[in-house]
């Protein structure tokens, strides 16, 4: 006699039920939050981008039948008397006086002294630097100098007299390098 299962009773289990985590909405906040993170930080970084260079080492170009120019090493100091303006490459203009180095020594006057109520002359230092650019028409540099107990306000403003003009914008030494001393 054979045995007969009868599909009526007998019934395939059911398989229990697990819950499944699902990561999908956690992925989309993720990738959310890293979109916005990126995107934030390239915003940033161009906000706080200053072109500062560093110094060139090693051997310049092979020898020329030209006699090239030396180059200008426009120095712009800020001193408690005001600004210090000088050039080792050439002269401004204004004689041996200015030729000489822009760390304030003794009791040197300054090249621009404070304004009567101790602010600086920014449009002085702006037009000094328009007639040193007429000078020196290829330069781009300028070292700017700093004493350590100068305001961040008046170093960003000499900064600004010295990169461009007020008024047109046109580009006066965009290359700031900045030193203390």
């Amino acid at each position: 006699m054979a045995f007969y299962f009868s599909k009526r009773k007998v019934r395939p289990k059911e398989e229990e039920e697990t819950g499944e985590l699902n990561i999908i909405p956690y992925l989309d906040i993720l990738m959310n939050l890293i979109i916005f993170i990126l995107l934030s930080m390239t915003g940033l970084a161009t906000f706080g981008i200053l072109n500062v260079n560093a110094p060139n080492y090693g051997g310049g170009a092979g020898a020329s039948d030209t006699p090239q120019k030396p180059p200008l090493l426009l120095n712009v100091a800020i001193g408690k008397k005001g600004f210090y303006v000088a050039a080792t490459g050439g002269v401004l203009g204004g004689g041996a006086e200015e030729q000489a180095a822009a760390v304030p020594t003794g009791d040197r006057p300054p090249t621009i002294p404070r304004l009567g109520d101790g602010s600086l002359d920014y449009a002085t230092l702006t037009n000094k630097m328009k007639e040193v650019k007429t000078a020196f028409p290829e330069e781009t540099k300028v070292i700017l100098a700093a004493e350590s107990d100068t305001k961040y306000e008046e170093l960003v403003g000499t900064m600004d007299a010295t990169r461009e003009t007020p008024n047109d914008h046109k580009l006066l030494f965009p290359d700031v390098t900045l030193a203390v001393y």
